[in-house]
């Protein structure tokens, strides 16, 4: 099997929204990604609940099938820090648009390729449009957290392939998968 990563995906982590107070009257939150082996962390804003991180981070993305995992913590001093909530990021719908958006070039900015809706399968918390700007497509969405009583990040996606990088539309990409051409 070949090992070269597909692409590169940039998860953009903008904000905090109405995260749970973990400390007396507030949180010193941050945000872990995890995929497959690689983990990330966004720097700790301090006594914020409402916290702005405005950071890329960028992960190979070898296959597609491998769950990305944010979990937002608070961070502390002298103990353990404190698990807020977590969110699983469903990039099946952004890949599927990434193959048609190369096919179609010209399309104008701004123009929405697919809106994805709220599901049980996903942890939107509003609909999420894939949008081509600029000959790139994103995504932007608001995951709401699980196990915890309250909060979202918001986050937008963005595809990369480099030198190294199989393609996504390349041949046995993620055998067995929707991904193969």
């Amino acid at each position: 099997m070949d090992q070269r990563p597909l692409g590169l995906l940039t998860i953009h982590v903008k904000k905090g929204i109405n995260l749970a107070i973990r400390d007396h009257r507030s949180s010193d939150p941050y945000v872990v990604i995890t995929v497959a082996d690689q983990i990330l962390k966004t720097r700790v804003v301090k006594k914020n609940c409402n916290p702005v991180w405005n950071e890329e981070m960028t992960v190979a993305i070898k296959d597609p099938n491998v769950p990305i995992r944010l979990t937002v913590f608070d961070w502390d001093k002298f103990t353990g820090d404190d698990k807020m909530g977590d969110a699983n990021l469903d990039i099946e719908p952004y890949l599927e648009s990434l193959k048609i958006g190369m096919e179609l070039l010209k399309l104008p900015n701004g123009c929405a390729i697919k809106r994805v809706q709220p599901s049980r399968h996903n942890c939107l918390s509003d609909e999420s449009s894939i949008v081509w700007n600029n000959g790139k497509i994103t995504q932007d969405m608001i995951l709401r957290l699980n196990n915890v009583e309250c909060g979202e990040i918001e986050i937008m996606l963005e595809w990369h392939e480099g030198a190294g990088c199989r393609g996504i539309t390349s041949k046995g990409v993620g055998e067995g998968s929707s991904y193969s051409t």
